[in-house]
């Protein structure tokens, strides 16, 4: 009973050394640049046939790679999101699929999330951050309905086709909010029949553009810090702990040498 364990621990060892893990990610990157060249019409004219062959290759060695930890994990293997990621990335791969959801293939480049740390530390910093974001984002809709309303009944009898409607001004807003062609675009043709437009539009940016979207940044700001002061405590306990065991098996060592040298006197006295 004693070698299958053994296995499943060398091969889990294996599976996710650091060479292993750097062999997988070159691999990630080849397909990403092969399923890029199915797109064209003159790399598939020339060279189809080996492209695909390297993609049922390559998607073969992922396959191997998760039933590799599928069975030296168990249940284990999915206690771990970014394994359970990686499980639905391969598996959607693995679904028959013809026309456009061929393309979904390409998913399979997303596991350079999974397996690049400083992208998984983003990924994990924004899902930490959506409590905040979803925060921000429900006052940020209240700011929105509010302007809507506001500018449907301000604007709307005159220029219908941007503020006609709730749905039509809140539309509108949001492009002024992204300021693609706010100006020219929207607020110019505005102002020139409501001249005082520019006291509606102009607050609105500084609210929704200048401050609200600047509160999303800070939150993730926010939250990717405490994450690295949290690893930074992490690391520093970590070594604090193993200072301390080396420290009490200096003290023992220290002692173990205190008392050879008290048996060494002890039997030099006695052999005067």
């Amino acid at each position: 009973m004693q070698p299958k364990p053994r296995l499943k621990a060398r091969l889990g060892h294996w599976i996710e050394s650091e060479r292993i893990q750097h062999i997988i990610v070159a691999l990630i990157i080849i397909n990403a640049i092969t399923l890029g060249l199915e797109t064209s019409s003159r790399a598939m004219e020339s060279a189809g046939g080996l492209l695909r062959f390297i993609d049922h290759a390559l998607l073969s060695v992922f396959v191997a790679e998760i039933l590799v930890k599928l069975y030296a994990f168990g249940g284990r293997f999915f206690r771990n999101p970014w394994n359970v990621f990686d499980f639905l990335v391969v598996g959607v791969a693995l679904l028959p699929a013809s026309g456009p959801l061929t393309v979904l293939r390409v998913l399979r480049v997303l596991r350079l999330v999974s397996m690049v740390p400083r992208f998984r530390f983003v990924v994990e910093s924004l899902l930490r951050a959506i409590p905040g974001i979803l925060s921000i984002a429900g006052l940020l809709l209240i700011v929105f309905y509010v302007a809507a309303v506001m500018a449907t009944g301000f604007f709307g009898q005159l220029f219908p086709h941007w503020f006609g409607t709730i749905g039509e001004s809140m539309y509108s807003l949001f492009q002024i909010m992204t300021l693609e062609s706010w100006s020219m675009g929207i607020a110019r043709p505005v102002m020139e029949v409501y001249p005082w437009a520019w006291a509606f539009f102009v607050p609105f940016i500084l609210i929704a553009t200048f401050t609200m979207l600047n509160l999303f940044i800070a939150i993730i700001v926010s939250t990717m810090q405490s994450m690295v002061e949290e690893q930074s405590d992490k690391e520093t306990s970590e070594i604090g702990a193993v200072v301390h065991d080396e420290h009490i098996k200096l003290q023992r060592a220290l002692r173990d040498l205190q008392e050879e040298v008290r048996s060494l006197r002890t039997a030099l006295q006695r052999s005067e």
